[in-house]
């Protein structure tokens, strides 16, 4: 999956973008070694439940939750990410952002809570008027950034200006630019941010949400990519692209010190050593790794390590690629659909570690979530293939190792789907290339996203015609109007009503095969307390270590 900033998307990690900048790992020689259990080790406890060293009769389960308790106060987490470009940058509107280090270094005006919904952050309120044509922010005092300049709302709208600056690059700005002219911002005393709009949207403020909109100094815009100045939990202690990096403790944090002394973080080159640097004791928490099942297995067997779950974290998506045959015909899109068993899909390819999907990319966490679908249909599928002209449809189907369900879930769909007559051919693409050679090149493939996207982005980034990121190339005038009125409803049951409306079209029409939310399955230190993820961050404020 790639964008116009040459960067993997929201929703895909980076192990693949820019293959061919070299990669640094602290920590690869050490888990190849004797220190860090072996591949083969590995595989062998991937076979089965109760195999591989040490596997008790537990060693077939996988925790529900993270380890319960508090954590005790200090103490250093180490952090185990996936490599990264050389060029990355602690600025968080940049394509190339260092994304863990966000949460710990920034916060944002609102963020989402656990339950889905808006929460304050570094805005306490926040309003429309009558059209929701104006948004106000009310914004926190006596908060400071990490150098002790005081928080106010000019930091505010330069965060804004930044985002939508040509020279920046962010992804947001695709997202924000349609709405918000920076020129027009205002912020009437220190602690007030105005925003007027292009048009109404009264789901704006949750478009403040995304990891890219983390708030900055006034004026940092050159700087801020070495420096990490923020008001977040932490400070940056030392960073280094691709590379190791280490954040202290913020005492004058205005949430209150977090529970850790310090973050430590290390570049490990895939999967695999990951797991075996937590295996053996060296890192305490995997960032931006979701274990396949198998792997997890080990890992929850193991002395040192365990597993906890994100709940619905990822959707698994098969796009259609609607500009190619046979996806241009609806009544073909329509088949593919009915034609497979979610729940089927969800039991083999995720071993039941997720939720059916039923063709809504919506997840059920989300307010504005529609649990209302078309069944599974083999033989309604065999007769709108018959009036399309398919009635032996064929048609090959793309995955490959990037991610370990890909196959997994591609497989799954070809057994279901042929009960419907439809003869799927999987191939198998090679990992690093996948999101450049196949990904909205390939009339269907396998791919996924992250949550935790406002329902308002999700709609318009991933299916609104003509979006850089709508991988279908699903294009539909009567749905993107849809949306116009949805944004523009400042009545919120009315407009629940509408974004279920919409929920509906992507199912009935829309290019996406969504089978499953698949709960993330992260790997953790035993000794890790107070884990708690959702849109793929976790609380860096809360999270601590036994016995520290």
């Amino acid at each position: 999956m790639s964008d116009t900033s040459q960067r993997t998307p929201p929703g895909i990690p980076r192990q693949t973008a820019e293959q061919s900048i070299p990669r640094r790992s602290l920590l690869a020689a050490a888990a190849a070694g004797g220190a860090a259990l072996g591949a083969s080790w590995l595989l062998t406890g991937c076979s089965g439940a109760g195999s591989g060293p040490g596997a008790g009769p537990a060693a077939g389960a996988v925790p529900a939750a993270a380890p319960s308790g508090r954590p005790a106060p200090g103490g250093t987490l180490r952090i185990a990410r996936p490599p990264a470009s050389e060029a990355e940058t602690l600025d968080p509107a940049s394509a190339l952002s260092a994304y863990e280090y966000l949460g710990a270094l920034y916060n944002r005006l609102v963020r989402i809570g656990p339950d889905g919904h808006l929460a304050p952050d570094l805005a306490e309120s926040w309003e429309p008027d009558d059209r929701a044509r104006t948004w106000t922010f009310r914004l926190r005092r006596g908060v400071a950034f990490h150098d002790g300049r005081p928080f106010t709302a000019a930091d505010a709208a330069y965060t804004l200006r930044h985002i939508l600056d040509a020279a920046t690059a962010s992804p947001q700005a695709a997202v924000l630019a349609p709405l918000v002219d920076p020129k027009t911002l205002r912020t009437p005393d220190p602690y007030t941010l105005v925003v007027p709009l292009k048009t109404a949207n009264a789901e704006f403020p949750s478009l403040l949400t995304h990891y890219n909109c983390y708030v900055v100094p006034d004026g940092s815009a050159r700087s801020i990519g070495r420096t990490g100045i923020g008001t977040g939990p932490f400070k940056l202690s030392s960073f280094t692209s691709a590379g190791p990096g280490r954040v202290t403790a913020y005492e004058d944090h205005w949430a209150g010190r977090p529970v850790l002394d310090a973050i430590d973080f290390y570049s490990v080159a895939d999967m695999q050593a990951r797991s075996n640097a937590l295996l053996a004791g060296q890192v305490d928490l995997l960032s931006q790794t979701n274990l396949d099942f198998a792997t997890a297995r080990v890992v929850a067997a193991s002395d040192r390590a365990t597993i906890a779950r994100a709940k619905d974290a990822q959707w698994y998506v098969l796009p259609m690629l609607t500009t190619e045959k046979p996806f241009t015909d609806v009544r073909v899109r329509q088949a593919m659909k009915l034609a497979y068993d979610p729940e089927h899909i969800l039991k083999v390819a995720l071993q039941g570690a997720g939720t059916a999907g039923w063709d809504n990319p919506v997840p059920p966490i989300d307010p504005h979530h529609i649990a209302a679908h078309p069944v599974h249909d083999p033989e309604q599928a065999r007769h709108l293939l018959k009036r399309a002209g398919h009635e032996r449809l064929a048609v090959d189907l793309y995955t490959s190792s990037y991610d370990p369900i890909f196959t997994p879930m591609a497989l799954a769909y070809q057994e279901s789907a042929a009960r419907a007559g439809i003869r799927i051919r999987v191939k198998t693409a090679a990992a690093d290339s996948y999101y450049t050679q196949i990904w909205m090149k390939k009339p269907l493939m396998a791919t996924y996203w992250f949550t935790g996207r406002p329902i308002d982005q999700l709609l318009n980034q991933v299916f609104r015609g003509g979006s850089g990121y709508n991988e279908t190339a699903w294009s539909d005038p009567a749905f993107d109007a849809l949306l116009d009125r949805a944004r523009a409803e400042t009545d919120d049951a009315r407009r629940r009503e509408l974004y279920g409306e919409a929920q509906t079209f992507v199912i009935e029409k829309g290019g996406a095969i969504t089978p499953m939310f698949a709960d993330r399955l992260v790997g953790i230190s035993r000794q890790v307390r107070g884990y708690a993820e959702y849109g793929f961050e976790f609380d860096y404020l809360g999270i601590g270590l036994k016995g520290a």
